[in-house]
C-alpha cells in the first residue's frame, strides 16, 4: 500500500511499510518560473543509502548527482547549476536530455524515403544536439512515480511537433529516471512518431567523480574496439576503424590524461564516438570510470550501439553561471547511435516510423573502492 505526504509544498512518495530513512522517496517542488510564467519543478530522488538525484522538468535536466566515497562521504559528481535562471540563462548541455538528434548531422539535411530533409543548423552549417532550442530548452510534463522497493523514481514526457527544428513527425517522448537502492540511476527513454522521423536520444552529464578540479587522472575503460573517425567538422568519414595503436584505446583502464595531448589543438581532447562492443538494443557494460583519489566507480550502461567520450575541451578555466571549471572539468559518457546516421547507411538506422516504439535505456551505477 503507498501513501501520499504533503508538507510545505513537498511531495513524498514512499511504502507504507517503512520509514521514510529506511526506503527510497520522491520529493517534488516548485523550482521556479520560466520567462513565459510557466512553473519549473524539480524532483529529488533518494535511495535509503542517501545517495540522491536531483532532475528538473525544464529540459529533463539531471542537475545534482550525490553520491558516496570510499569512507561514505556525499559530493555531487556532475557539473549543473544552482537554480533554475541560472539554466535558462546559460544554455549548455550540463546534464541535458539531448534530442530530437543527438550529436551532429552533417548540412543540417538527409534524404528520408527520396526527399531531401532540411533541419536548423547551430554549429556552422551543420545542426548539432537537436537544434537551436533541442529537447533541454523546453518543459516536459513530468510527475513523480509511486515507489517501489529500492526504487524511486519520476516519469517526464515531451510532444515535439511536426515540423519542430526541421524534423518531420509529431514525436512523442517518455524518459523517466530511476533511482536505484544499487547506487544505480537508470535512464529509460521510449518515443512515437506520425511520421517517418530520426530519433537519437542521450544524456549529456559532465561527471566529475571527485566533485572538483579536473578529470585527467580518472582511470576509463571502455569497452569498444573500435570508434567512427571524423572530420575537421566532427563529422564521421563513415569508417570504422580500430582503436588499437591509437590515444583513443582505453580497453584497458587508463587515465584519461595519459594521451590526451595527442589531440590538441583539435579538438583539444576527446570528443569521440566509440563503436561498443557486443549486440546494440542488449543491455551491457560500455564504459567503467575510477577516481583513485575518493575511491569512487562509475559503471555506465546501454543498449546503445555507441558512446561520445567528450572531455569538457575548453582552453582556459571557464566560467558558467557563479561557477569557474577547470580545462578537462568533466567527462561525458553519450550513449547513443553514431553521429550523423542519417547520412551514413553503413551506420545503425536512426530512423523510426509510425507504428514503431523507440527504446533505449542508459544507467550510470556506482560504488567505491576502498
Amino acid at each position: 500500500m503507498k501513501f501520499l505526504l504533503r508538507s510545505l509544498g513537498l511531495f513524498f512518495i514512499t511504502s507504507a511499510s517503512a520509514s521514510l530513512a529506511a526506503t527510497a522517496s520522491v520529493e517534488q517542488i516548485d523550482w521556479g518560473k520560466l520567462p513565459d510564467g510557466r512553473t519549473a519543478k524539480l524532483y529529488t530522488l533518494k535511495n535509503r543509502h542517501g545517495t540522491t538525484a536531483k532532475i528538473t522538468d525544464f529540459g529533463a535536466v539531471l542537475t545534482e548527482l550525490h553520491t558516496p566515497d570510499r569512507d561514505g562521504s556525499f559530493t555531487n559528481v556532475v557539473l549543473g547549476f544552482d537554480n533554475l535562471r541560472q539554466y535558462v540563462d546559460n544554455n549548455t548541455s550540463f546534464g541535458a536530455t539531448i534530442g530530437r538528434v543527438a550529436n551532429r548531422i552533417a548540412g543540417a539535411k538527409f534524404m528520408l524515403d527520396g526527399k531531401e530533409v532540411r533541419v536548423t543548423a547551430n554549429s556552422g552549417s551543420n545542426q548539432i544536439h537537436g537544434g537551436k532550442v533541442g529537447f533541454h530548452r523546453v518543459l516536459w510534463d513530468s510527475r513523480a512515480l509511486p515507489a517501489a522497493k529500492g526504487r524511486a523514481a519520476a516519469e517526464f514526457k515531451y510532444r515535439a511537433k511536426d515540423g519542430e527544428e526541421g524534423f518531420p513527425g509529431n514525436l512523442e517522448v517518455t524518459v523517466t529516471y530511476t533511482l536505484t537502492d544499487d547506487h544505480e540511476l537508470i535512464i529509460d527513454y521510449t518515443a512515437t512518431t506520425d511520421k517517418p522521423t530520426p530519433v537519437n536520444l542521450t544524456n549529456h552529464s559532465f561527471f566529475n567523480l571527485a566533485g572538483h578540479g579536473d578529470v585527467l587522472a580518472h582511470e576509463l575503460e571502455i569497452r569498444a574496439k573500435s570508434y567512427t573517425p571524423a572530420n575537421e567538422q566532427l563529422i564521421p568519414t563513415g569508417e570504422i576503424a580500430p582503436v588499437k595503436g591509437t590515444g583513443l584505446d582505453f580497453t584497458k583502464p587508463t587515465a584519461i590524461g595519459a594521451r590526451i595531448k595527442q589531440y590538441y589543438p583539435r579538438p583539444g581532447g576527446y570528443d569521440h564516438n566509440y563503436v561498443l562492443d557486443g549486440k546494440p538494443g542488449t543491455r551491457r557494460l560500455a564504459a567503467r570510470v575510477v577516481e583513485p583519489k575518493s575511491g569512487r566507480v562509475m559503471e555506465c550502461y546501454t543498449t546503445e550501439p555507441g558512446v561520445q567520450l567528450y572531455t569538457s575541451n575548453w582552453t582556459q578555466p571557464r566560467r558558467f553561471g557563479p561557477s569557474e571549471y577547470p580545462p578537462h572539468a568533466a567527462l561525458c559518457l553519450e550513449t547513443q547511435h553514431y553521429p550523423d546516421s542519417v547520412n551514413q547507411p553503413s551506420f545503425p538506422s536512426t530512423i523510426l516510423r509510425p507504428g514503431e516504439t523507440f527504446r533505449s535505456t542508459t544507467s550510470y551505477k556506482f560504488s567505491a573502492r576502498k
